[in-house]
């Protein structure tokens, strides 16, 4: 594995002065009124913003209500990464006609961001070509290129010399090193991510003919080598932005939104901290523990844990050792047999009620040894995801006594717990619990109304941070 300190990575990359940047880039924001819409393919991707709505359907009804919101930005909640590619496809396709139709009815330009895994995981190039063929089929549009940007600063994610990083403590790993790249349905090999367009697209897009931002044109504020790139692009050409710092980002957008003052025309495929930066969102303080306990009811909280990536699970046995909760672990293993299988998932439900009546908070999780059916089994190993997917959802979904509050961890378990389990149509991000750790308000129509919903990634944070969020939330730290 090959390693990098960060302090020695980033010691020799200066920070442009940031306060400059800041006011360059407000100056531009301010006659830049296109919408902003988010699909997101988890519903992780609000991790670095607040204030704005988030919903779960993409009907004509909640697009049309997200373009006519106050708000420059708002999230669409496709699900997509726990999606077949067929799906995918359909329903990208369907999205980019239904917003282009209601764009052109409200009378209101947009700026479509596909939001994707920090560590590169997810439907690509399918979602991001889905989207232009579809809108280039039925307008005048022509997109010129499509600006890929997986930095993430919450979540240590940077892009450096084209190499994108995942930050393990003070060390930097390349991304097609670590466990995330071996992921069963979305693995890959390359970290430079020239190569890694060149990969995934089967060389449809090569490394030679990637555009790529380069940080020193960025530390230089260098606005017009940067635009004159930009202006480069045709036939969708894809442009690489490097960035280790927020600056990074805010000096390439004001360039950006010269360019596309200008007439030029981009499909977005990045992590969380872009849209923070395009929509113009201010930080915020980390949430407190009376921000999100409107109610302090005695009752206990629920935490459910579905991810399997090598962190989730050492951060669970962290929270378990420190005795905070009481762990239920549900064995999923039973599923082949319907019978036992619908009886633990009883059991599981019936000992969080308990619990949670006692006052005393829970976490129920999957056992952690995966199932493995074998070699070429693919297929069949998907149809047991999906039903032990459903099992975890329903237990939330079936149960009786409402919790003080409820975390979930990892992307699919929390969009499933989400929208299925808590049934929530649209929610707006109250903000962050942690950083890279978003927090819903749930609307009324939800399970439990105006609860707080804490969507914790599977791939975020140290060992400790799972624990760290539930002691916030039982009061032990402030």
């Amino acid at each position: 594995m090959v390693k990098k300190k960060t302090s020695e990575v980033l010691s020799s990359l200066l920070e442009a002065n940031h306060k400059q940047i800041q006011l360059k880039l407000k100056d531009e924001l301010s006659s830049f009124h296109h919408k902003i819409i988010v699909l997101d393919d988890d519903p992780t991707g609000v991790q670095t913003v607040h204030g704005v709505s988030v919903y779960t359907d993409w009907t004509e009804e909640s697009i049309k209500q997200g373009f006519r919101e106050k708000n420059q930005v708002f999230f669409l909640l496709t699900n997509s990464r726990s999606f077949s590619a067929e799906q995918t496809a359909v329903v990208h396709r369907d999205i980019a006609r239904r917003i282009h139709a209601i764009s052109l009815q409200e009378g209101k330009p947009y700026v479509l961001i596909s939001r994707g895994d920090s560590t590169l995981r997810g439907h690509y190039p399918l979602e991001t070509e889905t989207l232009k063929t579809s809108i280039e089929e039925i307008s005048d549009t022509t997109f010129d290129g499509e600006i890929i940007i997986p930095f993430f600063k919450e979540g240590g994610r940077l892009t450096i010399q084209n190499i994108h990083y995942v930050q393990y403590g003070d060390e930097l790993v390349p991304a097609g090193e670590t466990e995330f790249a071996k992921d069963r349905t979305f693995g890959f090999v390359s970290s430079h991510l020239g190569e890694w367009i060149e990969e995934k697209t089967k060389g449809a897009y090569t490394k030679e003919d990637t555009i790529y931002i380069t940080l020193e044109d960025l530390r230089s504020q260098n606005l017009k080598a940067i635009q004159a790139q930009l202006l480069a692009a045709k036939n969708f050409r894809k442009i690489v932005v490097n960035a280790a710092a927020y600056s990074d980002v805010e000096i390439f957008v004001t360039a950006l939104l010269q360019v596309m003052k200008a007439g030029k025309s981009y499909i977005f495929r990045s992590a969380a901290s872009l849209t923070k930066v395009l929509g113009g969102i201010s930080d915020k303080p980390l949430l407190s523990r009376d921000e999100l306990l409107t109610d302090k009811s005695s009752s206990g909280g629920l935490i459910v844990v579905g991810s399997h990536v090598q962190k989730t699970t050492d951060q669970l046995y962290a929270l378990l050792d420190s005795g905070l909760v009481t762990g239920v672990e549900l064995d999923v293993h039973l599923v082949h047999d319907d019978e036992k299988f619908q009886q633990e998932v009883q059991r599981v439900r019936t000992t969080c009620e308990e619990l949670i009546r006692a006052g005393k908070s829970v976490v129920y999780y999957t056992r952690r040894e995966r199932l493995d059916l074998g070699e070429n089994q693919g297929e069949n190993e998907l149809q047991l995801a999906v039903k032990i997917s459903n099992a975890v959802t329903s237990i939330v979904y079936n149960l009786q006594v409402q919790p003080k509050y409820i975390v979930a961890k990892g992307g699919i378990t929390s969009s499933s717990v989400g929208t299925i389990g808590l049934s929530v149509k649209r929610a707006t991000v109250a903000g962050q619990i942690k950083p890279g750790i978003p927090v819903w308000k749930i609307g009324q129509e939800s399970k439990f109304p105006d609860s707080s919903y804490i969507i914790f990634p599977g791939n975020v944070g140290t060992i400790n941070t799972l624990k760290e969020v539930i002691e916030v939330l039982e009061g032990e730290i402030k």
